[in-house]
């Protein structure tokens, strides 16, 4: 009876709820590098690495990456963020709860299609449809109804997202380019997507550090700046020109390519590193 309290005393519910989660992080670890080839590259990585003159800088435990280089007389950077996979799939996630949950009422509260008008055409969301041809193309305005888009207006054709390949998502570019010897500095923004970058805006501020701000008091100066209008409401020539020389800055298909397939590496890497040092704080 004595040796029962004695163990009664010693067995703490906190200390076995600690143990059972080093556990489960340990199986979870075990299973990711199972999984996944944390150590390798893919071809495209691998491929775009040996052949490109762009610096890549890339510190363990930070969501930023940094593609580098010097042309000429500009000193370019390419900034990239490994939370856009994070907020993509949680953007994929909430499209699916929402199509379901609309699948649901539409089963519910269907009609004869004599008593109905409208009905499932008027649900959608807003598409930003690529159209092929040049290797950097601008985005027409977002709040444009595909009906109202003649590049989509006859394409209904569900998306295939199981047919995505793990480089299929939007990535964001911040491109800087500044000039030795001269005042102000270019801030594009630009998103990279199945082999297309794809110009968002481009700014013009009269400081490489307004360009890129290191801290909060920098970003709220540059708010009040005037940075020029948006891109899609510049001439048509003054766009390709621009979208030419940005490609020709070795901002192209190449690296379109890269990117998102590096963020997807990258990812990787750095939850298997998160389960490893939640495993040290709970062992």
């Amino acid at each position: 009876m004595h040796h029962f309290r004695h163990q009664g005393r010693d067995w703490n519910p906190m200390t076995v709820l600690t143990q059972e989660l080093a556990s489960k992080l340990e199986k979870e670890l075990l299973l990711e590098k199972d999984s996944r080839e944390q150590s390798e590259f893919s071809t495209t990585i691998k491929d775009y690495l040996d052949n490109t003159d762009f610096k890549l800088q890339d510190v363990p435990g930070q969501e930023d990456v940094v593609l580098s280089k010097k042309h000429g007389d500009e000193n370019i950077r390419v900034t990239f963020s490994v939370a856009d996979l994070n907020s993509f799939d949680q953007e994929q996630e909430e499209l699916d709860q929402d199509r379901a949950m609309y699948d649901e009422e539409t089963d519910m509260d269907s009609v004869p299609t004599d008593t109905q008008s409208g009905g499932a055409n008027t649900k959608g969301a807003v598409n930003q449809g690529r159209t092929p041809g040049g290797n950097v193309k601008v985005a027409p305005e977002d709040n444009v109804a595909p009906a109202d888009r003649p590049e989509l207006a006859d394409d209904e054709s569900p998306i295939d997202e199981t047919a995505m390949g793990a480089g299929d998502f939007p990535a964001r570019l911040n491109i800087t380019v500044n000039r030795d010897g001269k005042e102000g500095a270019l801030s594009i923004e630009a998103t990279a997507q199945q082999g297309n970058i794809t110009i968002d805006n481009v700014y013009y501020f009269p400081t490489v550090d307004m360009a890129d701000p290191k801290n909060a008091d920098v970003d709220w100066k540059r708010r009040g700046q005037y940075t020029g209008p948006p891109f899609g409401n510049l001439d048509e020539d003054l766009q390709i020109l621009m979208e030419n020389w940005v490609e020709s800055r070795g901002i192209n298909t190449a690296l379109a390519l890269f990117v998102p397939e590096y963020i997807d590496y990258k990812e990787q890497r750095e939850y298997k590193s998160w389960l490893e040092n939640l495993g040290k704080f709970f062992d």
